[in-house]
């Protein structure tokens, strides 16, 4: 019974990690890559699960552990009508203003039963086999251990086995087959359950029986899932902006996260919280340090990104740890993970819609960290209990803190009166001695959480890690862009995390730099097609600082096409940029999603369509499918070209474009810009561009440019289009 139990509440986990992401592709076409698509789709799932858990909760506290197993299979049955998934037609963001009703209606429909009832599984199968006469039936808690090893292996396994193999139409007929495998599995624990006999006590196992759940506890289960939950989103944003912008990084932190999960509810723990709690403040107290630096060499990259996760994980399994611990008796099962579904989606919601809004920075991330060191066990000196718990000690818990912050804001303040330079000396002071302070008082969880708290939000107020070459930090839902000069305010430039997207050079303000340098593959496409020859209308899609309105002329009308607004803002701001200001050609700036703001477009409208998006170093994979180019090729004037910006130090994605070229029948050149050391140092980065036309003449002088080849994609190559990509396939063999 144990087995079946466990192979049942595995298989309904692994279903909910696989249907995720495979709608997600499915949905990208129509919808686009909007922060609004991502919030609704979040916040979609989110809720689907916590009615999932609500609903597991409520029906058997009403009607009983076997009348619920009865409406349970009968609800499974009716939603197998909705498979395999397919998405309504009718239902995009087209020609709609607010497309987010269409976007909540398509996945209401497409996959809204069987996740709600799937969602429901893992806690309404524990509480059936409390049911159970089985040898473990009063703590059927270890079976959450099986739901989340679940999730983790189909987690690894979508990116690894079933995207690379299966097109969406199998992946949905895999998920339908994994459905029917689930019904099968609850049907056998339902007649296992029926087939035992009566309880001792009332198979519905009233509440009453077991002691009661106060509101403190459901406080603490909120608070307990909460934390790491805004972790899991914090050290993400962080380390994949920051650290090391890798394409399915994220994947690694989430792994992590579910991992603490198998630990925390095994049968038999692997250690004991008292322990976790010692070592989390050993590994938060230099991550401190880390943050407040913005230490992101590349050299370190791996160990930054180690102490990173190693922190996240550290503190993630302590809490779940000290969740575990305070389970309560399989009488409340069901509430028990109500709460703790309901603390998931408070720091879910958090991190991604609210920090957002009310931080220019990562700063929820460090704030998670401080809050996860308040639950760590207080270390109570046994001869003297009474004294570290009195009301005096506990007083201290929240002046202390204070006190750090006041001896820090002293010591900045001091510093900037003493004229003292950014080296290490001033880091020591301002930095060093304010964490040292904190990690006094490691004793004590709520003094030392509080005081890492408030050495954090110091560090950003008083800009204690920056010198003037910071002069703007903005964020949005996309990031944290940060407007850098250099120490002689020659050179401005754009950052996202380690990603430069532009520099301008104010001595020489109208040559755009980096990867649109004059003698650069797209610079060269430029003025390939200048003066007499140039084409009267350009699409560009990623506006960056604006580098390329440079090459407009006068006649010209570029339409750039960016779906972040701050990048929007700071490429306007002349204090910063003044690409778009100078430019001789009429620009324009349309937001959204480009693919489906471009398709409004008119057929035949442009030129040259440049490809310029970027997201976590690569371009988004909906603006690289076949039916992306074939949109593209419609709003193509005769003899018009598409360009491609393929600079990448992780994905090799030029078998990929030219594959697409090979199926529309067009003809592709391709070339990798070089820059030397000098010029690197003048602002030229390396790049690597692909140009598409539909007949080879259409290139112009570049056809027979020797910088310029015919590009012909490896066989076996094959084009990714809506129902087929595989990232995981594009990672470059000998790495960046």
């Amino acid at each position: 019974m144990r087995i079946l139990y466990t192979v049942a509440v595995f298989v309904s986990s692994a279903l909910l990690f696989l249907v995720e992401p495979m709608i997600a592709k499915m949905i990208l076409p129509r919808f686009g890559g909007s922060p609004s698509v991502w919030n609704a789709s979040m916040l979609f799932f989110q809720i689907m699960l916590l009615a999932g858990y609500a609903y597991s909760h409520f029906s058997t506290k009403w009607l009983g552990v076997r009348r619920q197993a009865w409406l349970h299979l009968a609800l499974m049955a009716v939603a197998a009508a909705s498979l395999p998934f397919a998405l309504p037609p009718g239902l995009s963001a087209q020609g709609s203003a607010n497309p987010l009703p269409a976007l909540l209606a398509l996945l209401g429909i497409a996959v809204g039963p069987t996740f709600f009832l799937v969602s429901a599984g893992a806690p309404l199968l524990q509480r059936w086999f409390g049911a159970t006469y089985d040898a473990h039936a009063a703590d059927p808690y270890f079976l959450y251990s099986a739901s989340n090893l679940g999730s983790l292996i189909a987690l690894l396994a979508y990116p690894a086995l079933v995207e690379p193999d299966l097109r969406l139409g199998a992946q949905a007929g895999l998920w339908q087959a994994g459905y029917g495998v689930l019904v099968v599995g609850m049907v056998a624990c339902a007649v296992a359950l029926f087939r035992a006999p009566a309880a001792p006590i009332s198979v519905v196992d009233e509440p009453s029986a077991a002691e009661p759940v106060t509101n403190r506890d459901r406080l603490k289960w909120v608070a307990l899932a909460a934390v790491p939950s805004s972790l899991l989103l914090g050290v993400t944003a962080y380390i994949t902006s920051n650290v090391a912008p890798v394409p399915l990084l994220w994947v690694v932190p989430l792994a992590l996260y579910l991992l603490t999960f198998v630990l925390a509810f095994a049968r038999k723990p692997f250690t004991n919280v008292p322990l976790l709690g010692r070592i989390l403040p050993l590994l938060v107290t230099p991550l401190a340090l880390v943050i407040i630096l913005e230490n992101w060499q590349s050299e370190y990259m791996i160990a930054l990104a180690a102490l990173h996760l190693g922190g996240f994980f550290v503190a993630a399994w302590m809490c779940h740890g000290r969740l575990v611990a305070s389970r309560p008796d399989k009488a409340h099962l069901t509430e028990f993970y109500l709460w703790m579904s309901f603390g998931g989606v408070v720091g879910g919601v958090f991190n991604a819609i609210v920090a957002p809004v009310i931080f220019s920075t990562y700063i929820e991330y460090p704030l998670a960290l401080a809050a996860a060191c308040l639950f760590c066990p207080p270390r109570v000196n046994p001869k003297r209990p009474q004294t570290e718990d009195s009301p005096r000690s506990r007083v201290w818990d929240f002046a202390y803190p204070a006190l750090v912050g006041a001896i820090s804001v002293g010591i900045v303040l001091a510093a900037n009166a003493a004229g003292m330079p950014y080296a290490a000396q001033r880091t020591g002071l301002t930095i060093g001695v304010p964490i040292i302070l904190a990690f006094l008082s490691v004793d004590r969880p709520i003094r030392y959480g509080l005081s890492l708290a408030v050495v954090f939000v110091y560090s950003q107020v008083m800009h204690v890690a920056s010198s003037d070459q910071v002069l703007l930090s903005e964020r949005s839902f996309f990031g944290v862009h940060r407007v850098l000069s250099d120490g002689g305010g020659r050179f401005t430039k754009l950052v996202h995390g380690t990603t430069v997207h532009g520099i301008q050079d104010h001595q020489n303000p109208r040559t755009p730099l980096s990867y649109y340098h004059p003698s650069g593959p797209i610079g060269q496409v430029f003025q390939a097609f200048s003066g007499p020859n140039a084409k009267k209308r350009v699409a560009v899609v990623g506006l960056g600082i604006g580098s390329l309105a440079a090459y407009g002329e006068p006649g010209q009308k570029f339409d750039y096409y960016e779906i972040d607004p701050v990048v929007n803002q700071l490429a306007h701001d002349t204090r910063y940029f003044t690409f778009l200001a100078d430019s001789r050609a009429d620009v324009s700036v349309t937001m959204g999603d480009a693919r489906i703001e471009l398709a409004k477009a008119p057929a035949s409208t442009y030129g040259l369509i440049v490809l310029d998006a970027f997201s976590s170093d690569s371009i988004p994979v909906h603006l690289l499918t076949e039916e992306a180019a074939r949109m593209y090729v419609s709003k193509l004037a005769p003899r018009g070209i598409i360009a491609y910006h393929l600079s990448n130090r992780y994905l090799d994605l030029d078998p990929f474009v030219g594959s697409i070229a090979q199926d529309l029948g067009m003809a592709c050149l391709e070339e990798h810009g070089t820059a030397t050391q000098q010029e690197m140092l003048l602002g030229k980065y390396q790049s690597e561009w692909m140009i598409l036309a539909r007949n080879t003449t259409d290139f112009g002088p570049l056809a027979n440019d020797t910088s310029w080849s015919a590009y012909v994609p490896p066989t076996g190559s094959h084009a990714w289009t809506d129902d087929f990509s595989n990232v995981l396939g594009a990672f470059r063999s000998g790495g960046p």
